[in-house]
């Protein structure tokens, strides 16, 4: 079955007759469910259940629930969520074309996909095509509210609402759809497609003649990084005009290719990065008061992904780590890309904050009271006396970079409650040139910790460390109990240990050893946060891992501001299944404090 397309227009039709969805930059497919089970199919009918096995999983979970309605087919959208409203197509691209099993269920994992369905087409063996969409739609929600990989579509009625989500969070565009229109396998005018098309300013760099496209680059330091090639959108009178100035002025250097020195800008729309080239680039416009200097990499993903408007941006060039040549603007786009793997640690945390007025190894100071000069959109909370600052939005986030707090510490429990919601062994080497203490520290911990079939994640401190964690189920264990844990542990790994770890605290008494620190884990501490900068030179970030790479060439110097967000893309979050099974994990751990409850009692 072939689906159904939408037709592209430039605007959004209006009238109570249209609804609305969010339009997400993934793989269309159909899935056709029967007694045989069921399987995905791309719009050319290719199959692709083996390459997303994630969701012909959680299909099976809610086979139950779903038969009664079986043969059906359903039309939807596979995506890589970089947030609610935006899908990363460079993944599911990259995952759809995984041949080896192993690979494919590697990332499965490291970087799963969801199904997001938006038309039921078939139910009981029963075509539906010949229904209303408003009537198929409710059919459709046989599928809701079932699991995080398979969701259904929102519709909207009021286009300001949807016109303002997507451009808040940068979604690929709208699709207009007639709630009367019935379903048919070709392109129609009962549904509309409008991309939310994004402008980046490129400097023109090479001409082909053969295949008559022009190369638009962009300076990233001194060195020119070409990102697009481009044909569309150019008037036969301004081809001509441009491929005559690379011919008369240009450098051949090919039968058919000229480049230009650096002298032309231009305005390329496009509907993504990915971060390679431009995709669906056209021309735009030329700019002529635009100076070449001024096309760069940081005002590319600025252009791209650009900054919420209710934030203030003060400074934006202001080196902060001068060493890495890293500018404000390039922290504040780290943190962009950052946000959707760093907030859920800090929403409901009060956050202590260590702020860098002069940038990276300058003078700092900690801040927990929130400023009075706070924007409306800052959330707080009164603890102590104290009104700390929770971190719960993009904006949020932010502000607190504009303002050049660039580490963030958070306490172990959530801001209203008194039990820790994890617990945390921070592993203190002597130096960061002995790292490879905290890496035998780490492995030793995890033995004893897993023995006991608990679940235990890793990360480096950012600095010279590793830290180890537990989730917890939240207000269920008191600190006191946590810490006839982290003590029986601690204790235990460093009497098979003694000549690489120590528990002493004062570092002159630890003979050169490594600090296994259980006593930070308590209420009133802090630690930092996942994704978290650190103020030192380098620019190194407190960096989620997994296990697999905590071996002796494990360096923290690796984990730098620009190879994380690479890493995110490339490798997904290893923090990503932090709170799942977290109540087993609960009623393990429950056993596991008897047991050593009743050995030291």
């Amino acid at each position: 079955m072939k689906p159904m397309l939408a037709t592209a227009a430039a605007t959004v039709p209006k009238g109570d007759q249209w609804s609305y969805e969010v339009k997400y930059d993934g793989f269309r497919c159909l899935l056709h469910w029967d007694k045989d089970g069921p399987a995905l199919f791309s719009r050319n009918e290719k199959e692709l259940s083996k390459a997303f096995p994630e969701i012909i999983q959680a299909c099976l979970q809610i086979e139950e629930k779903i038969k009664k309605h079986l043969p059906l087919i359903i039309d939807a959208e596979i995506v890589s969520l970089a947030n609610p409203y935006q899908s990363t197509f460079s993944i599911v691209h990259r995952r759809a074309k995984l041949r080896s099993n192993t690979q494919i269920t590697n990332y499965s994992q490291r970087l799963p996909v969801s199904l997001m369905a938006f038309d039921l087409l078939m139910e009981k063996g029963r075509s539906l095509t010949d229904l209303p969409l408003k009537e198929r739609r409710r059919k459709l929600n046989l599928l809701e509210n079932q699991t995080p990989t398979l969701a259904i579509i929102q519709t909207y009625k009021n286009l300001k609402e949807i016109e303002t989500i997507v451009k808040k969070y940068n979604g690929e565009g709208i699709v207009a759809k007639k709630n009367t229109s019935t379903y048919i396998s070709k392109r129609s005018s009962q549904w509309v497609k409008i991309k939310n098309y994004r402008y980046v300013h490129v400097i023109l760099t090479e001409y082909d003649k053969q295949n008559s496209y022009f190369q638009g680059a962009v300076y990233q330091q001194d060195t020119l990084v070409p990102i697009v090639q481009f044909s569309h959108g150019l008037h036969a009178d301004n081809r001509k005009a441009l491929a005559s100035l690379f011919e008369k002025n240009g450098e051949r250097v090919g039968q058919e290719r000229w480049t230009l020195p650096p002298s032309i800008c231009v305005e390329v729309g496009c509907i993504s990065f990915d971060g390679d080239q431009l995709r669906e680039p056209f021309f735009q416009s030329f700019l002529l008061e635009e100076r070449v200097e001024d096309c760069t990499w940081q005002n590319l993903l600025s252009q791209l992904q650009p900054l919420p408007a209710n934030v203030v941006v003060t400074s934006d060039d202001k080196p902060i780590w001068p060493a890495i040549q890293y500018t404000k603007m390039d922290y504040l786009q780290y943190l962009h890309e950052v946000a959707s793997t760093m907030l859920p640690f800090l929403t409901n945390r009060l956050l202590t904050t260590i702020r860098y007025p002069h940038g990276a190894e300058s003078e700092a100071f900690y801040q927990k009271n929130c400023p009075d000069y706070a924007p409306d959109f800052i959330h707080t909370h009164n603890r102590d006396g104290i009104n700390y600052i929770v971190c719960h939005s993009l904006e949020s986030l932010l502000w607190l970079g504009n303002q050049l707090a660039l580490e963030y510490h958070l306490p172990f429990q959530n801001k209203d409650q008194s039990c820790p919601s994890e617990i945390v062994f921070d592993l203190d080497p002597p130096s960061v040139e002995q790292f490879s203490l905290a890496v035998k520290a780490a492995l030793a911990l995890k033995e004893v910790i897993t023995s006991f079939g608990l679940m235990v994640y890793i990360k480096t401190s950012g600095n010279k460390g590793l830290q180890l964690y537990l989730p917890l189920p939240e207000e269920t264990f008191t600190y006191q109990e946590t810490r006839v844990f982290c003590q029986f542990i601690s204790r235990y790994v460093v009497e098979q240990h003694p000549e690489h770890f120590t528990l002493e605290r004062l570092k002159k008494n630890r003979a050169n050893r490594l600090y296994v620190d259980y006593l930070q884990h308590d209420e009133g501490k802090t630690l930092i946060a996942p994704y978290s900068p650190r103020g030192h030179s380098g620019g190194l970030v407190a960096t989620p891992l997994y296990w697999e790479e905590v071996t002796n060439q494990l360096s923290p110097s690796l984990f730098t501001l620009t190879h994380v967000v690479n890493r995110l893309k490339l490798e997904g979050d290893p923090f990503r299944t932090f709170r799942e099974n977290v109540q087993e994990q609960g009623k393990r751990f429950s056993d596991v404090l008897l047991h050593l409850q009743s050995l030291l009692s």
